[in-house]
């Protein structure tokens, strides 16, 4: 990856000749024993031999050979990268967080990742910079030392176990128009894109057996997996399996076979229902797709039977309902894929300025003139009546440069802002801190710190578990009964405090008007888009009103709000109620939403809530890209799972948004 990549650039001739090189250092000595002098040459042959781990590029890195074997840019590249590995090889026993910072910034990862159109360069590398610290935490706070092979083991495990890190998060632009952000582009499942919608949507691959799939469903008789139909929930919509009369084991066989192409022939419907809820994602214009030769195969495929209606369809329309824009004829039978025989050619390793080569470069020699010129240009001449400086006593080690360097870059970083992107997708406490203060949730984005675990946290969790379990009447055995008690029982004993205060929060509780009502929904997840952005949570009860319309309720374990901390709350009801409207089709006139305060016994229920106009009006006012002074302090830490949402954090944050 470093060879060939965007910097370095090594072609195939040089690497070849690297990898010789390599051969030749792993080559055992003249004279030397090696395993096949005493085993069977067929056994030695399976053994990779005592050299095979040192047989690697970075060996032949340090010793890469005579110059000759290479060309000239090429051996002068190999050298300066084998000088670079060397000197982070010295700081291999440095904190395995500085290490990584080193790496990232001598082999000038970081600008290679800038250098990329539009901000998203760097999520990567900042997801890999959180697992490294995160991993030196968890090796610190278990009293032992996070070292490079400790970390290398855990990736590789995470690799094998978990088919690699979590990706960082980014959000797609259109190369077409970086300096605007351009458009999002999301490549998801028929299925993942159900209840959602897009300006333009693609569809591609409506080609025989693919679209509809060739995959047999397969009937409880032949498949394992499956559960018989009398015992599945969905029975009334299930093929039923008809014996009765059945004279001999043919006719048993032949309704036998019938049951299972019912069975194919209902995976046919969903498949054609799955095919409408891909048409129907479209908001104003769709693309619909196949293709007869593809990238695997050898046969052509065509258009499938769905396709081949929505063709006909728009034929027929006489363009009202689409346009065939191109519709290839059948190849005929003894042609070849033209595909697989297509040759294609690009260079390799591939530019990274692509076709902005001439014009970067134009650039850069302007700017290399530029630099030329002024320092060919004299310097300016002192006043006459200027007094000489006094003489500076001599440096040879450079230590007043160094310092005068550190205290003019000091001096930047204190007038110097960040630029923060508003991320994508925000929960409901971000929108809460959007609109309530902006530059604390940028500097909480940009330097996020958790928070050290709370006993308060606890308590807020376990009270949430519990409320979850009484409205859902799954405590079907005594709460000492339940697996995990005895760790309740002991976390209870080394915490009395902490217990006797659960315990008055279930009586409370249990004493209030909400606890004698049953809710139709606990703890649902939702997400919505507001104002292009995705707002994530979760609303802890749904109680249906008289009238036909819901309200939504959130448990609050903290002290009661203060009257300038509504504002932000009603902002945080506001998007419960939005998503529940949304999720049940409910007007959201018709949605309430209220806080309740377990402790104090006291429901609040703001009468103005925003609607979603208003809450889009709240998120395009603040603009897409935040700036925080590089010099401010860090941020106040951000809500954790071992932080109670709804915890007093003292007289100076009464309230804290649930960030659920």
């Amino acid at each position: 990856r470093l060879l060939t990549g965007a910097r370095w650039r090594i072609g195939g001739a040089d690497l070849a000749a690297l990898w010789r090189r390599a051969r030749e250092l792993a080559a055992p000595a003249t004279g030397s024993h090696t395993v096949s002098d005493a085993v069977p040459d067929p056994v030695a042959a399976a053994l990779p031999g005592e050299h095979a781990e040192r047989a690697g590029l970075v060996d032949a890195l340090d010793d890469p050979g005579p110059a000759a074997r290479y060309s000239a840019a090429g051996f002068e590249r190999l050298r300066h990268l084998a000088h670079e590995l060397a000197m982070l090889r010295r700081r291999v026993t440095a904190p395995l967080v500085d290490l990584v910072a080193d790496v990232e910034r001598v082999l000038l990862l970081d600008v290679e990742a800038a250098a990329r159109p539009g901000p998203v360069g760097r999520a990567h590398l900042d997801a890999f910079a959180e697992v490294v610290a995160d991993f030196s935490a968890g090796a610190a706070s278990s009293g032992g030392t996070a070292t490079v092979s400790a970390l290398l083991a855990y990736l590789d495990a995470a690799e094998e176990a978990e088919d690699g890190l979590t990706p960082g998060e980014v959000d797609p632009v259109s190369p077409a128009d970086p300096a605007t952000g351009g458009t999002r582009v999301q490549v998801l499942t028929v299925h993942a894109a159900k209840g959602l919608e897009w300006e333009l949507v693609a569809l591609p691959h409506v080609c025989d057996k693919i679209f509809p799939g060739t995959k047999r469903s397969g009937s409880w008789l032949t498949s394992i997996a499956s559960l018989p139909v009398h015992l599945r929930g969905d029975r009334p919509d299930l093929p039923e399996l008809e014996l009765d009369g059945a004279a001999d084991r043919k006719e048993v066989a032949e309704r036998l076979d019938a049951h299972e192409r019912a069975f194919d022939d209902r995976r046919l419907v969903e498949e054609r229902r799955l095919f409408y809820v891909a048409l129907t994602r479209a908001e104003h214009a769709l693309l619909v797709s196949g293709h007869w030769w593809g990238e695997t195969g050898d046969s052509a495929r065509g258009p499938s039977d769905l396709l081949a209606e929505v063709g006909e369809l728009a034929a027929r329309g006489g363009g009202r309902c689409g346009v065939v824009d191109t519709w290839a004829e059948p190849p005929a039978e003894d042609e070849a894929d033209a595909l697989a025989a297509a040759v294609h050619e690009a260079p390799w390793p591939v530019d990274p300025l692509g076709s902005r080569r001439a014009a970067v470069d134009e650039g850069a020699a302007l700017v290399r003139a530029a630099r030329r010129r002024r320092a060919q240009q004299p310097e300016p001449a002192e006043p006459a009546d200027e007094a000489a400086p006094a003489e500076q006593p001599p440096d040879p080690d450079g230590w007043a440069a160094d310092i005068e360097v550190l205290l003019a870059e000091r001096a930047a970083a204190r007038d110097r802002h960040a630029r923060v992107l508003l991320p994508p997708q925000l929960s409901v406490s971000q929108l809460v801190d959007l609109a309530a203060d902006p530059d604390a949730l940028a500097r909480r984005l940009r330097r996020p710190v958790p928070r050290p675990p709370d006993p308060r946290a606890r308590r807020g969790t376990e009270f949430h578990a519990w409320l979850e379990r009484w409205f859902s009447a799954t405590e079907l055995l005594e709460l000492d009964e339940l697996p995990g008690a005895a760790d309740d029982e002991a976390a209870d004993a080394a915490d009395p405090a902490g217990a006797a205060d659960a315990t008055e929060l279930r009586d409370r509780f249990t004493a209030s008007r909400w606890a004698t009502r049953t809710p139709v929904a606990v703890e649902v997840p939702f997400e919505t888009e507001v104002a292009g952005t995705l707002v994530r949570g979760r609303i802890d009860a749904v109680f249906a009103d008289p009238d036909g319309g819901a309200t939504v309720v959130d448990w609050k374990t903290g002290g009661l709000p203060r009257d300038d901390a509504l504002p932000a709350l009603a902002v945080q009801l506001a998007a419960y109620r939005l998503a529940w409207a949304s999720l049940s089709g409910l007007p959201v006139e018709r949605v309430r939403a209220a806080l309740h305060y377990v402790r104090h016994d006291r429901t609040v229920a703001p009468a103005d809530l925003l609607d979603a106009a208003g809450l889009r009006a709240l998120v395009a006012a603040v603009p897409e890209e935040l700036r925080v002074p590089e010099g401010d302090p860090e941020a106040p830490p951000a809500a954790g799972p071992d932080r109670d949402p709804d915890a007093d954090d003292g007289p100076d944050q009464d309230v804290d948004p649930d960030p659920r």
